[in-house]
């Protein structure tokens, strides 16, 4: 039962899981989820603008002393209730095109908000990518140093027993002590490199931080693949038509462009049609039936007698208002200017940093290379120099110097070999490939 729990709880989880659970639980995304469904209710309230308004009202006063009749238009002295109802409706039929262009405004505000999404999923995604890859190269780093400290141990071992039969002086035994104590460090600092690489894994992920789970290594297939070369040219294309963060700055740009005729419309003139009907009452308490004023019979008679009906329209010019149309027009021109500038300067970026992960990928593979033919040769080097220490034919110092050249050979070959995958990750992602292996 134990055994059971503990293999349930060891979750295993591939990079495209990992990418996948963090996109379904990041709060990034879904506050950037949250502005989306912001700009749809201004993509529907400015499209509900274009329809009459409609309101209603409904006033009653309490008059004493002397006052207006507002029933008979009568000056009287007396105590008496008095109200209104009314009910008004307006429209604009011209007003610049300002409302229209704002719809436009706010639909492509509405899709630039979807590419502020996706590049935040994008943005996320590489970083997913980033730190799973810090992952595996840690466990390999730490499963390194274990072995390392494993040879380290063996070594002392042998050399004490040596001692202990009058073959080996203190010093090669202080040699060897002191090549343990460098690798229990080495194994001390790989698991606390893997620990945080993990935390931070799972922060990207929204899991807690005491979440049990192991990574997936990639395959000597996936390292080998990995070493196909790329066109730079198709690379920009992909990376133009799909990328979200060049298409995000264009809509940016158009949506300002959108701005500009909105503020342009205020400088033209509005025109209105409206229309409305209402009545006027009033009830004097004091009063007897058949005066005016008075009495139940005479409420409704008033409210039919005064009720009236309205149709009118108005043209509204704008001749000064303190410069603020035609200063709210330079600025949108300003801002729509700014925009131009941040589209170009986003394209012009990003054929950099394609360029630059081309050549990259390029360094990575040789640098894979020239490690792995490295390491094979400290390797064999090490072997041979292991079985002449055992017969005693090299000294400790050449021994551990030959042990010390080996496994820094394989760290640098284990972090060429996952720099070298990462890079080729980063082409498939400015490629819109699914990241995965």
């Amino acid at each position: 039962m134990c055994l059971s729990a503990t293999a349930q709880a060891q979750e295993v989880i591939t990079i495209k899981q990992a990418v996948d659970r963090m996109l379904q639980n990041n709060l990034n995304i879904k506050q950037s989820a949250l502005n989306v469904a912001t700009a749809e209710t201004y993509v529907q309230q400015s499209k509900a603008e274009l329809y009459p308004s409609l309101n209603g009202g409904l006033n009653n006063d309490f008059n004493f002393g002397r006052s207006l009749n507002p029933a008979t238009n009568q000056l009287i002295t007396r105590n008496f209730f008095s109200g209104t109802a009314n009910l008004a409706t307006s429209v604009d039929l011209f007003n610049g095109f300002a409302k229209i262009n704002q719809i436009k405004q706010n639909r492509i505000t509405l899709e630039a908000n979807y590419s502020a999404l996706d590049k935040t999923k994008n943005d996320l995604v590489l970083q997913v990518v980033t730190t799973y890859f810090q992952v595996v190269f840690n466990e390999d780093l730490l499963r390194a140093s274990r072995e390392q400290l494993q040879v380290a141990q063996q070594t002392l071992t042998r050399e004490s027993a040596l001692f202990d039969a009058g073959n080996k002086t203190t010093a090669d035994i202080a040699q060897a002590k002191a090549q343990v104590a460098t690798a229990e460090l080495n194994v001390t600092n790989a698991q606390n490199q893997l620990t945080i690489s993990y935390l931070t894994l799972s922060q990207l992920m929204e899991m807690g931080s005491d979440a049990s789970y192991k990574v997936v290594a990639p395959t000597i297939e996936d390292i080998t693949s990995a070493q196909q070369r790329y066109p730079e040219r198709d690379i920009n294309e992909a990376a133009l038509a799909t990328f979200p963060d060049l298409k995000l700055a264009r809509l940016n740009r158009e949506a300002a462009a959108k701005g500009v005729d909105v503020a342009r419309g205020f400088l033209f003139p509005t025109i209105s049609l409206g229309g409305g009907l209402g009545t006027r009452y009033s009830y004097d308490l004091a009063a007897q039936p058949g005066q005016i004023g008075g009495g139940d019979e005479r409420l409704f008679d008033q409210i039919n007698n005064n009720f009236y009906q309205s149709v009118g329209m108005s043209i509204r010019i704008p001749i000064f208002n303190g410069l603020a149309s035609r200063s709210n027009l330079k600025r949108a021109k300003i801002s729509y200017e700014g925009f131009q500038i941040q589209e170009q300067l986003t394209k012009n970026n990003l054929n950099k940093v394609v360029a630059q992960a081309v050549a990259d990928l390029r360094a990575a593979s040789s640098r894979y290379q020239s490690t792995l033919n490295t390491f094979n040769a400290q390797a064999e080097a090490f072997r041979v120099n292991e079985e002449r220490f055992n017969v005693g034919l090299v000294n400790s110092l050449d021994f551990n110097t030959s042990q010390t050249n080996r496994n820094r050979a394989e760290i640098d070959f284990i972090q060429a070999k996952y720099d070298l995958l990462f890079r080729s990750k980063v082409i498939d992602f400015y490629l819109g490939k699914e990241i995965t292996f």
